[in-house]
């Protein structure tokens, strides 16, 4: 394979191939990232984060301010509580969800 002289060069100062691969996170890291990403990558999702950045709330706050079906509203939750961003405390019958210190700092971002 050819590679243009001033990238050969620029590679060669940084150590190789092996020192770039070097610079690429392990897989499970880019897999949480991923993941996170993913989550915040729907209004719906930021929406529920914002909702819950000041105060943990329940189920059925968060639906009377989303006005969506509630397994939609559940799926949105998983997806934000499996990615790290939330999460649920049980409460007799009620989850209380809050946003965790991850959530709030890729909320800030």
């Amino acid at each position: 394979m050819e590679i243009p002289e001033p990238i050969r060069e620029e590679l060669d100062r940084m150590g190789g191939f092996d020192a770039l691969a070097g610079c690429i996170p392990a897989t499970d890291e880019l897999e949480k990232k991923s993941r996170i990403y993913h989550a915040l990558s729907d209004p719906l999702r930021l929406t529920i984060l914002h909702l819950v950045k000041d105060q943990p709330l329940c189920v059925c706050v968060i639906n009377q301010f989303m006005r969506i079906a509630d397994s939609k509203l559940s799926y949105h939750l998983t997806i934000l509580r499996e990615s790290g961003l939330v999460e649920g405390e049980y409460h007799g019958n009620w989850i209380i969800y809050r946003i965790t210190d991850e959530g709030c700092r890729y909320l800030n971002l």
